[in-house]
């Protein structure tokens, strides 16, 4: 995928709005900015699909707006993260020597978020949460061997069948950050408003014996640090 022209509106649009931010008000503002990483636990809740959540791994940027007169901060951040997901299948139509086999997906992600930082312990403690937006690569299995493997709930229904997932979602984030001023620990749970199996309804599937209605939302755990400067 091409995402240069992606990254760099987004690092403009982070340098544009901490720049309006500590040009506003007659209190003095602290801009700062973070670089992190972290492990993620992904999963899409649905009923179309048995599913398992599996590891992946993230890292990201953050331009924060420290506003020492609010009970509040702003940061505006992006995280580029590779998660993993399992999806139930059997090798053949009529197979049912192992039906409770996993095959694993991989989902790559870039994700831009307005956060509020409330401040339960300025400096050390915070409530994190705030809108995100994210662009996705499709669902893609970690064994192309396995492309031919049949979905567990359909007759039909091939594990290459449903990598076209829905590419731009809108997510809610809530988490907590624990430190000192320069280093946090950070957890945050990302939940998808939006259907991101939303496309497979348009891809004319064979859904015999199952529900031809894709519906599904993200979930996704992250853990890491930040260190800011």
């Amino acid at each position: 995928m091409n995402n240069n022209g992606f990254f760099l509106l987004v690092a403009l649009t982070l340098c544009f709005v901490t720049k309006s931010f500590s040009q506003k008000g007659h209190y003095r503002i602290q801009n700062g900015f973070g670089i992190g990483g972290g492990m993620t636990q992904f999963n899409i809740t649905t009923d179309n699909f048995t599913t398992n959540s599996s590891h992946g791994f993230l890292g990201g940027m953050s331009s924060t707006v420290n506003i020492p007169t609010r009970w509040y901060d702003i940061s505006f951040g992006m995280q580029l993260s590779e998660n993993r997901v399992e999806i139930s299948a059997r090798p053949t139509p009529l197979s049912s020597s192992n039906p409770n086999e996993f095959i694993t997906y991989k989902m790559f992600a870039a994700q831009v978020a307005m956060l509020m930082h409330i401040k339960v312990v300025p400096d050390f403690v915070t409530i994190d949460l705030g809108p995100m937006l994210q662009y996705n690569g499709k669902l893609e299995l970690k064994d192309e061997a396995k492309k031919g493997y049949y979905i567990n709930n359909y007759n039909n229904l091939m594990a290459k069948d449903i990598t076209n997932i829905s590419q731009f979602n809108i997510n809610g984030a809530i988490g907590a950050s624990v430190g000192i001023k320069n280093v946090k620990l950070k957890a945050q749970y990302i939940y998808g408003f939006t259907n991101i199996l939303k496309k497979l309804n348009s891809e004319n599937l064979d859904a015999s014996d199952g529900d031809s209605k894709f519906k599904g939302n993200q979930t996704m755990l992250v853990l890491g640090a930040m260190v800011y400067f």
